[in-house]
């Protein structure tokens, strides 16, 4: 069995070995980036904020379609889409007895 002193040099030796084959590996890595950039026409700016980092893709995703109304007040003219909560002047007009369809846009 293997001392304590013997597992950490294989640690150090195995962590060189890594390092090594990074640095041989990272020409590969920016050659396939730069040719997928090249296909795809895209620069630098286009994946940089424009300061150098890299932009987020969660906030150019997350920003969906806005989506047309669907039913409209006729008392005050708010307009609500059909998703979500129903708002409470079309709730209360279908608990009196009207017809959600009467509200169509």
């Amino acid at each position: 069995m293997p001392s304590y002193n013997d597992l950490l040099k294989q640690i150090e030796s195995l962590t060189q070995q890594a390092e090594e084959l990074r640095k041989q590996e990272i020409a590969a890595v920016i050659a396939e980036i730069k040719q997928k950039m090249h296909q795809y026409g895209l620069s630098m700016s286009d994946i940089t904020d424009g300061r150098g980092a890299i932009r987020s893709v969660k906030k150019s995703m997350s920003k969906g379609a806005k989506v047309a109304a669907k039913y409209r007040n006729p008392a005050s003219g708010e307009t609500w889409s059909g998703r979500g909560r129903t708002p409470k002047w079309l709730a209360e007009a279908e608990s009196a007895g009207k017809s959600r369809d009467s509200f169509a846009v």
